[in-house]
């Protein structure tokens, strides 16, 4: 079956999980990136960005077109983690990039150059007592972030995990505390927001699920917490851990599997609709929608046969990614309609 025809089944009204392949990208051999990578995300051209560059953890570049430095935290200290690309009120485009070690957010904006780089760089949030920042979402009708953390432990204990959000104006607030915490993702609609939570008891991880709240994106406030999916009653996968989430336009969410090399694929019912396989990648550690119409959805994560680089795999197709569209990039729609 034809990827375009398979991807098409993510829709609602798909009566069976569908199994997909994504073929590689940017591997060992040519890659400038890290066995760390992490934080991918899109500009508004459809490039596609993560962390880990040129081996330096305080670095970001492109994955896409030629791979070159997006930046480079000034303090040498600093382990970034997450990127999301957003525009301002004047529709200029700036974007965000987690600091987990100093617990703060830095925005980058101004007029990007020829290399593709922000003229400004600046520390937009921050607050001591986050546990990371770890990952990043957006409500853009708003210009607020959300963001997750967690403190890795044998024996996990609620606070372990937090979410935290930072106003326009860049004042940090902490939402919750939680087992620990780490992907984490908007809905296309804004009044949803998605935050992964695992538990560990003496030292194994027994438990992994993805959160969903009802959420105020001018206040930040969330509310009606539920479990969305747990991969324990799913398919007894507990013991694999979450990463990266991201939606398309019709409000599916796509969640990373650690260390299986997997996405699951759900729709806003939370029924798992696809499966998609990694060939150069087991630790998957997160995802984007790219390319000119934002049909392009890139997997990034360790090399599986040369662990000491990053990979990236893609699946082309015909759903859309959410952030790009947000942007005002990308093209139409899924073939659900919307």
């Amino acid at each position: 079956m034809k990827v375009t025809i398979v991807l098409a089944l993510l829709c609602a009204g798909a009566h069976a999980a569908t199994e997909l392949t994504a073929t590689p990208f940017l591997g060992a051999t040519e890659s400038k990136f890290g066995p760390t990578i992490e934080g991918a995300a899109v500009d508004k051209a459809g490039n596609i960005y993560a962390v880990d560059f040129d081996n330096n953890i305080a670095t970001a570049g492109s994955v896409t077109g030629p791979q070159k430095q997006l930046f480079k935290a000034p303090d040498a200290e600093a382990l970034i983690n997450g990127i999301r690309f957003a525009v301002d009120k004047s529709g200029a485009e700036e974007a965000y990039v987690v600091d987990a070690k100093l617990h703060q957010v830095y925005r980058l904006s101004g007029q990007r150059g020829a290399d593709g780089t922000f003229a400004n760089s600046g520390v937009f949030c921050k607050d001591s007592t986050m546990l990371q920042p770890n990952d990043i979402a957006i409500a853009p009708s708003t210009g607020r972030i959300f963001l997750s953390g967690m403190n890795y432990t044998a024996d996990s204990v609620i606070g372990n995990g937090d979410l935290w959000t930072c106003g326009a104006d860049g004042v940090a607030k902490r939402l919750g505390q939680f087992y620990r915490t780490n992907g984490i993702e908007v809905s296309p609609d804004e009044k949803t927001l998605y935050l992964s939570e695992a538990e560990n008891k003496k030292g194994a991880v027994t438990m992994n699920r993805v959160l969903a709240f009802d959420l105020d994106a001018a206040t930040g406030e969330t509310k009606n917490k539920r479990v969305f999916v747990d991969f324990g009653e799913l398919d007894k996968s507990a013991a694999t851990d979450i990463d990266g989430m991201r939606t398309d336009v019709s409000g599916n969410l796509y969640v990373t599997r650690n260390g299986i090399g997997k996405v699951s694929v759900f729709d806003p019912s939370g029924k798992l609709t696809a499966t998609i396989s990694t060939p150069s990648i087991d630790s998957i550690t997160n995802l984007e929608f790219g390319g000119p119409a934002g049909t392009d959805l890139y997997m990034v994560g360790k090399c599986k046969d040369t662990p000491a680089k990053g990979c990236v795999d893609v699946l082309k197709g015909q759903a859309v990614g959410n952030a790009l569209k947000r942007l005002g990039g990308g093209g139409g729609s899924t073939k659900c309609g919307q």
